[in-house]
């Protein structure tokens, strides 16, 4: 008797510690984690809180490689209580997140669930009244990343938009936001809103996906705001000041937590001939051009791979500067936008004859206003671009407050 009582102590407290942690993803690196004093939950591991809602209803699920309860996929954990997918809807990169940058995706049916998937990346990047027809509510669990350019926050506006439309309820089920420490950048201009920014938000806003889906819906900025019907289901023991690991990592190009940090300083040169490592291993953790020879010992040569099918500077060396060995917590702990890798980038064009600078709507697009173009060119110090900002970043700061949930 003492034995069996022992072993059924052993069960319960080990299964206990594997539904409540948050899962690593395999065969990444991860950076070092901050310990929590208290284990965080996310959103959906809360089920208690929302699943009751799905039964015997038509639910539609927006998710990827990151909608994890626990190890386990959401779409399994549904279908094992009950709940099977009325329809599927896919953003950027896929339900599996393996899908290129850029690439459009297919309307289709999950091999796993046997339920149709439905396109939010190809011709419609909003559900339409009949993807919406027969649903009573949608489910939207999607790792962000933090940053404006990052589409997924995009297509959240568009779901709320025409579940208000269309009178489905969303629920959101709220994850950690490797960014949520900060607020930094520019703040969008209106004649540069695009699906890479659809708001008046900096570059960094420092929340999570729920805290901005409130903030949506308060400012109007999605159609018939008034009649939108949507719950964001909180994570518990949440703290924005710490660094908790992935469920997965959000998508191709950001394979481990030093790449989505570096993530907000390195993607503008996306407007210019600069590589961030597309490509390679190292996404979103070096920069180089093939003019920078004579400048740099480090060398790189992007070539197609999963998170790009046609890179820039494909099939061409590469010579620049290697970040892959930066400490996460380190650059969590920077809480800020490091602009010295363009003002460094920029002296570099000067050296060599060549522009910084090649495809400036894209740049314009991607940092929501000119002036950080115009300030990098024209020679600004770092201090003086982070100056420019600081006022329209107070002023948000002060905007978003009431939408905070942690």
């Amino acid at each position: 008797m003492t034995k069996l009582l022992m072993l059924y102590f052993i069960s319960l407290f080990g299964c206990a510690t594997s539904a409540n942690q948050t899962s690593v993803p395999d065969n990444v690196e991860t950076g070092s984690v901050k310990d929590t004093t208290e284990v965080m939950k996310t959103g959906a591991e809360n089920t208690e809180l929302y699943l009751g809602q799905l039964k015997n209803k038509k639910v539609g699920f927006v998710v990827n490689q990151s909608s994890k309860i626990g190890n386990q996929h959401i779409l399994d954990f549904m279908l094992s209580n009950g709940v099977k997918p009325t329809k599927i809807f896919a953003l950027e990169h896929g339900i599996r997140g393996t899908v290129a940058d850029g690439d459009h995706i297919k309307n289709g049916v999950d091999s796993i669930t046997g339920s149709p998937i439905i396109s939010l990346y190809g011709t419609n990047r909003k559900p339409t009244k009949e993807d919406m027809t027969g649903l009573d509510v949608i489910v939207f669990d999607i790792q962000d990343v933090g940053v404006r350019f990052y589409t997924y926050i995009s297509s959240l506006q568009l779901i709320l938009e025409s579940g208000a439309e269309n009178k489905v309820k969303v629920i959101v089920l709220d994850r950690p936001n490797p960014h949520a420490n900060y607020v930094a950048g520019p703040v969008l201009e209106d004649k540069f809103k695009s699906f890479v920014g659809a708001f008046n938000i900096p570059v960094v806003y420092g929340m999570t996906i729920g805290e901005l889906a409130g903030m949506m819906v308060g400012e109007r900025w999605i159609n018939e705001a008034a009649n939108c019907n949507y719950e964001v289901i909180k994570c518990t023991n949440y703290d924005r000041n710490k660094l908790y690991p992935l469920s997965a990592w959000p998508s191709p190009n950001l394979p481990n937590m030093r790449a989505v940090l570096l993530y907000p300083s390195l993607c503008f040169f996306e407007g210019t001939d600069v590589s961030v490592g597309r490509g390679t291993s190292k996404q979103f953790q070096i920069f180089g051009h093939p003019a920078f020879k004579d400048l740099y010992n480090f060398s790189f040569k992007p070539m197609p791979n999963v998170g790009s099918s046609s890179p820039p500077q494909m099939n061409v060396t590469c010579y620049g500067r290697d970040l892959s060995d930066l400490d996460p917590d380190m650059l969590f702990q920077k809480q800020k936008i490091d602009y010295s890798y363009l003002v460094e980038a920029f002296a570099a064009t000067k050296k060599t004859g060549v522009e910084l600078v090649t495809r400036a709507s894209h740049f314009d697009r991607l940092a929501g206003t000119e002036r950080l173009k115009n300030a990098v060119t024209s020679g600004k110090t770092i201090e003086e671009i982070e100056a420019m900002f600081s006022s329209e970043i107070e002023a948000f700061k002060t905007k978003r407050q009431k939408y905070l949930l942690y």
